[in-house]
């Protein structure tokens, strides 16, 4: 059997972190198995659907590398297929018209829960009791179609992640299968689309779970091939709530932008809600080699972002520092960051990133070692923050002094060792702890009084840039 999944999103917003690790472990399921990972797009729902957001579903796709075999294919492009199908059933006796208006509907439900039943509809609209009840049609409403669910007996699966799951038919009343308006339903259309698209596998959330149960009988009464189906388990926030946007359910395109890398994202989708023994961090070849429906957890992952950051530093580490200084670039392009005067933008990432955990974090914290000339804060107003106000007016002349001293005997060679072996006499001759004298040095060349070891951060920006800014700072 060639074995076939699909990632079915419907077009009416982003890709979130639940869609992209359902994605993931359709695609990494038919990469193990030899088969195939099909992306259709369910835009059955013409007022919310958009090209917009299926532009943002293909690009967030493409950035997680996530690639399909077949597809797009669009449900859109399917309703001559999905009519004929309806009129196939109506003509067996497998679906019939319901005229029942909203108000209707509304009032069987009352009346069963006023009784203490399951609110339901009834088939009020089955053939035999229109013709029992010589019911007449009202010619004020067009009617929906609705699939006639069997009557006895139950449906039962075998799901790949929850187990054995069985639910009676007299739990399931006779689903729309067409709108008013002749449009068909996702319970409806999507058996269709996977029995045409020969789908084994059917991968998924178990918010799915409800429709399974109705989509089997159609798939039953079509004389198809049931797939088989896996249940994936929601993703919650660290608190144990529904995933929201305060928890991180934002566009997987938001991730890139606030500099995560693909993936270490995959990564990290991958560990929730499957797992291989104590192992966190893996490739995504690995991932493919170990994956297994059988792995995955039945109980809800939770989403931490603090991990997520972790996972995400562990991957910065691994890339070369050309490609960071490739990443950076980008970023500095589009906030208009000068580099041309600058130090090594290499040795600049090279220098910062261990102290990071995402790209963006990366580009800010580069960033300050371009400091532009007009931002170059005046000595006279660093002496101005708190910390240098309370000393005595020699003590600041002393400072200034300093300042001039170590410009005018910096050393060429910017050899770490001999940069603080400068320093420490520089110290001595003007009895200056080294707080006294590295802050306000930070606060010059950096706009910063948090950096790195004075001596690295002085070592990268070169004597030529350190002088300059000095002198440009010291400047009256």
């Amino acid at each position: 059997m060639n074995i076939r999944t699909r990632f079915a999103p419907s077009p009416t917003g982003y890709l979130h972190l639940g869609g992209a690790r359902t994605a993931l472990f359709s695609w990494a399921f038919a990469k193990k198995m030899g088969g195939e990972f099909i992306l259709r797009i369910e835009d059955t729902d013409e007022l919310r659907s958009s090209q917009q957001s299926v532009e943002v579903i293909l690009d967030s796709l493409s950035w997680l590398g996530l690639d399909y075999d077949v597809g797009p294919l669009y449900q859109s492009k399917r309703t001559e297929r999905y009519k004929t199908i309806i009129q196939n059933l109506l003509a067996n006796g497998q679906a019939y018209f319901c005229y029942c208006s909203n108000d209707e509907l509304d009032d069987m439900r009352e009346f069963q829960k006023s009784r203490g039943e399951k609110p339901r509809y009834n088939g009020l609209w089955r053939p035999e009791n229109v013709l029992e009840k010589n019911m007449v049609v009202p010619k004020n409403i067009s009617p929906v179609i609705r699939f006639r669910n069997p009557d006895q007996g139950e449906v039962s699966w075998n799901d790949q992640v929850k187990g054995k799951i069985t639910i009676k038919n007299t739990e399931l009343d006779d689903l729309i299968i067409a709108r008013a308006d002749g449009t068909p339903t996702y319970n409806f259309s999507v058996v269709v689309d996977d029995s045409d698209m020969k789908i084994t596998h059917v991968i998924r959330g178990d918010d799915h779970i409800n429709n399974t149960p109705r989509q089997i009988n159609i798939f039953k009464a079509l004389k198809e091939r049931v797939p088989d189906y896996a249940h994936l388990p929601m993703i919650h926030g660290p608190d144990g709530e529904k995933l929201s946007k305060r928890h991180g359910a934002i566009s997987v395109l938001k991730y890139k932008q606030e500099g995560y890398l693909a993936q270490a994202l995959l990564n990290y989708l991958a560990r929730l809600g499957w797992g291989h023994g104590n192992c966190e961090l893996f490739s995504t070849l690995e991932f493919i080699d170990w994956f297994s429906l059988g792995d995955c957890s039945k109980s809800p992952a939770r989403f931490d972002f603090e991990k997520l950051k972790w996972v995400n530093s562990n991957y910065l580490k691994k890339i070369p520092h050309d490609e960071l200084c490739s990443e950076v670039s980008k970023r500095f392009s589009e906030r208009d960051v000068q580099t041309k005067d600058g130090p090594s933008l290499t040795l600049v990432c090279e220098l910062m990133n261990d102290r990071v955990q995402t790209l963006e974090d990366l580009t800010n914290a580069c960033e300050m070692f371009f400091l532009p000339t007009e931002k170059i804060m005046n000595f006279s107003e660093i002496l101005k923050i708190e910390q240098f106000t309370k000393s005595s007016e020699l003590d600041k002349k002393v400072l200034f002094e300093a300042f001039n001293d170590f410009v005018a005997s910096y050393p060429v060679k910017q050899d770490e060792v001999i940069i603080n072996d400068y320093i420490k006499t520089l110290l001595i001759k003007f009895a200056l702890k080294m707080p006294q004298f590295a802050i306000p040095l930070r606060l010059i060349l950096l706009g910063k009084s948090q950096t790195p070891a004075i001596a690295k951060v002085l070592s990268v920006l070169g004597k030529k840039i350190v002088c300059k800014r000095i002198l440009k700072s010291l400047e009256t």
